[in-house]
């Protein structure tokens, strides 16, 4: 062995060695006789990675993780399977391809035209994809290569037409009218799970809408932080205990505000809260997704008074025209001069915002695709709530770690219908056709002339929501399907629980009458050594590829394993991706020593001679309860736990207790104690490479090599 372990030459030569050899498909391990035909299943779908960047730190987290379960199951002699593949993040891949375009040329997606823009985007999303499969490969993944899936490809395309076709005939997909969440930078609906909410300062004012006919003012005060959307009001709501307000329940008021005049009806609804502000609600059909469904409960009429561009479309000389925050403060010094505003504060606000292009998000009634999630459908009578409820309350579905049970659950009681359509070019084209007043809705477009193509996209989660089984051939009955559906495991960060996961298991209630998968492991985020997210901004983010050419794939993995328990969030530095080189060194250090101290003498049989006598020896007893344990572990999704207990017995019990108590024997023992000692470091040296190859499949693969020759470690049974 050489003096010093090779961490580049060594990884990149392993990673091919692996690929050659055919084992990261399971098709191949049952023909090569590594696994048997009818071995259990184990199957696992890769989070796909957007094409919009390239592989952070996070990522190899989850990389790391997955790569243990699929490497100790493939050891365990499981049909083991990882299928890899990528994202096209529809929003953010043209919103990036898009600025790029802008920033060099000065031209829009529309400048170009849809098939020229498209081509760019498909041409930015390949060199991606490319770069991230090159990433993935560095860190030492074993995903089945000949299965790769891309969420645009055409099979998928043939997946996502067929799953849309079937629940458009269930009556779940429907097109109506409904306040959805604007993009006014993006031009384009964006759902509930991708707003970020941003904590800014407003104001919030307490007024009157101004003068009845007669010439009172309106009875009712109400607050509020936007003046400018109350043109478009037509009730105010009070809760109905609420003694001040009773009176004028039922009652309908025509009023002057800000020189336009609107019709206001006061109604009492349970939602108002009546101990904030004045207790009293002015409700805006049009611009407010609780005022719309107030709205929906009491038949109100709605009245759109801003456009998709953020401007004012009332048809008064004051505001018209004008960007809603203009518009605010023209409203605010009208109100000031009529002497209508009775108190002003400054109160912090959350301000929706689009996650990815950061642009103000105006709730707007439009004509959508929806998914409903509240009308029962199928034999059951069932509703999608019902169902992704049931899928892990049943016992179906177990997550890990369990609090983020309850928090799957708050959010599909809080989950209103899915809006899936989105006005962008990049992505799969809604499967409908109009010709005057027919619809037709399939897979393939419908014969005859005159029928034109929604123009809409899909929102990117209806095609990975499909992940699980499209990956596996669906529609198509194939081998795969059955064999590995549902997938045994789902690993993903914990922020993308209601993003992912929930789609996924809402998906397949409907379109495969069962569970996606049977456990779902969430990982934490990981952080800088202070606790905070990594971010550009801060300057603190640690690039998994350049630990990985630093310091080694294997330490970089096993950095991101130790002190990671379910569900929580990790501190990671450079220094400790460091110190877990040191462990690699070690390994290597050990592995030579023993190498080093072979005796001449020894051979198979001395090998076999010295086996009754090891089969007794505490080292080899204590080796197998390490062994068991560290399975626990693994089968209970407690890696940290596993990696831990390896960590400490290859440095504080292999290296600094059983070396140095037979270092005296293999220099001045008998031949019979040279080898017999031998014997016994070789086992536990071998013993503790199966059990490190999850962890650390690099290093451990080479060592193996080294001492068996001809033999590949990653088929090695556990």
């Amino acid at each position: 062995m050489e003096p010093r372990y090779d961490v580049n030459e060594v990884e990149s030569r392993i990673y091919k060695m692996w690929e050659d050899a055919g084992y990261f498909n399971p098709d191949t391990c049952v023909e090569k006789g590594v696994t048997a035909k009818d071995a259990e299943p184990f199957s696992i779908v890769l989070p796909p990675p957007n094409v919009t960047g390239t592989l952070h730190i996070g990522h190899a987290a989850m990389l790391a993780i997955e790569d243990i379960m699929v490497r100790y199951a493939r050891m365990n002699g499981k049909r083991t399977l990882w299928i890899p593949g990528a994202d096209h993040a529809a929003i953010a891949t043209q919103s990036k391809v898009e600025k790029d375009i802008v920033k060099a040329e000065g031209k829009n997606r529309h400048d170009l035209g849809r098939e020229e823009f498209l081509r760019r985007v498909r041409a930015f999303a390949q060199e991606s994809h490319d770069t991230i499969v090159n990433q993935v490969k560095r860190m030492g993944a074993s995903l089945d290569w000949s299965r790769e899936a891309y969420t645009l490809d055409d099979k998928r395309e043939v997946a996502v037409r067929a799953a849309f076709k079937k629940m458009y005939d269930l009556g779940l997909i429907y097109r109506g009218h409904r306040v959805i969440n604007w993009d006014v930078k993006g031009q384009t609906t964006i759902s509930d799970d991708e707003i970020v909410y941003e904590e800014r300062k407003a104001k919030l004012y307490t007024f009157r809408y101004g003068k009845l006919s007669d010439g009172t003012d309106f009875p009712i005060a109400i607050s509020t932080t936007r003046l400018e959307t109350k043109f478009g009001d037509t009730a105010v709501a009070v809760h109905p205990s609420d003694e001040r307000y009773k009176q004028f329940v039922g009652k309908e008021f025509d009023v002057n505000y800000c020189g336009t005049p609107i019709h206001v009806k006061v109604i009492a609804d349970e939602s108002v809260e009546k101990d904030f502000g004045t207790g009293a609600l002015g409700v805006t059909p049009a611009h407010s997704m609780i005022d719309w469904e107030i709205a929906q409960r009491h038949s109100l009429p709605f009245v759109q008074i801003i456009d998709e561009y953020g401007k004012m479309t009332v048809e008064n000389s004051l505001v018209h025209g004008k960007k809603t925050a203009e518009a605010r403060e023209i409203v605010a010094e009208e109100l000031r001069t009529r002497g209508l505003i009775i108190k002003e504060e400054e109160i912090p606000q959350n301000v929706a915002t689009a996650e990815r292009t950061g642009g103000i998000i105006e709730p707007l009634p439009k004509l959508q695709w929806f998914i409903a999630v509240n009308e029962p459908f199928g034999d059951a009578k069932k509703t999608l709530k019902e169902l992704m409820k049931s899928a892990v309350t049943d016992g179906g579905i177990k997550i890990l770690p369990e609090r983020f049970e309850r928090i799957y659950f708050n959010w599909i009681d809080n989950l209103r219908d899915w809006c899936i359509s989105r006005q962008i070019w990049f992505g799969h084209q809604i499967p409908v056709w109009y010709k005057g007043d027919e619809i037709f809705a399939g897979v393939a477009a419908p014969q005859g002339d005159g029928w034109t193509q929604d123009p809409d996209t899909l929102d990117t989660w209806f095609s990975s929501g499909l992940w699980p089984f499209s990956t596996l051939g669906w529609p198509e009955k194939t081998d795969d399907l059955k064999t590995y559906f549902p997938n045994s495991v789902l690993e993903t960060g914990y922020d993308i629980i209601f993003f992912w996961v929930a789609r996924m298991i809402l998906m397949s209630e409907v379109l495969m009458d069962d569970i996606p998968f049977r456990r779902v492991y969430l990982h934490g985020l990981v952080r800088d050594d202070k606790g905070r997210k990594m971010s550009k901004s801060l300057g603190n983010i640690i690039d998994p590829l350049t630990m990985a050419d630093k310091y080694g794939a294997d330490a970089t993995r096993l950095s991101l394993i130790i002190g990671a328990s379910a569900g929580n969030d990790l501190k990671l530095s450079e220094d400790r991706v460091r110190g877990y080189r040191n462990f690699s060194t070690k390994i290597w250090n050990i592995a030579r020593f023993i190498q080093m101290n072979k005796p001449e003498t020894f051979n198979d049989k001395a090998r076999a001679d010295a086996a009754a006598s090891l089969a007794v020896r505490e080292e080899i007893k204590e080796l197998a309860a390490i062994k068991a344990e560290v399975a626990k572990h693994i089968d209970d999704f407690e890696f940290h736990l596993a990696g831990e207990k390896l960590y400490h017995y290859v440095w504080h019990t292999l290296a600094d207790k059983v070396i140095e108590a037979e270092k005296k024997k293999l220099g001045d023992g008998t031949d019979a104690e040279k080898n017999e000692s031998y014997a016994l470091l070789e086992q536990l040296l071998l013993g503790s490479l199966k059990m490190l190859h999850p962890f650390m499949p690099f290093i451990t693969e080479e060592v193996w090599q080294i001492f068996h020759p001809g033999t590949m470690l990653m088929v090695e049974k556990w």
